[in-house]
């Protein structure tokens, strides 16, 4: 699969708990859409991978990904329920660097 480095290198840092390399993924004013929550610039993301990473150990493995619509599909597996599953990752992007992410199931 042919992902763009910035989301090779998100998933690296996912896989391997790596919450400042993902975090530097991130424009300085990005903004992460997760379970109804908005995090908000480097710092804040930093801290929310950080928490999911202690609390679900999850991995992330690419399926799919549209460079069209920005969207990836991953499949998700870790210690929370239902595991694994799959999610969808819309991106928007700015100086390569991620400037917005929703995840979805």
């Amino acid at each position: 699969m042919n992902l763009p480095p910035v989301l090779m290198e998100l998933v690296k840092a996912q896989n391997n708990f790596d919450g400042t390399a993902y975090a530097d993924c991130f424009t300085e004013t990005a903004v992460v859409f997760d379970e109804g929550k908005t995090h908000h610039g480097k710092k804040e993301i930093k801290k929310w991978i950080e928490k999911a990473n202690r609390e679900y150990q999850a991995k992330m493995k690419p399926l799919e990904f549209s460079e069209q619509e920005q969207i990836l599909k991953a499949e998700i597996s870790g210690t929370f329920p239902g595991s694994p599953i799959v999610l969808r990752y819309q991106y928007e992007f700015k100086n390569e660097l991620i400037q917005s992410l929703k995840i979805a199931d």
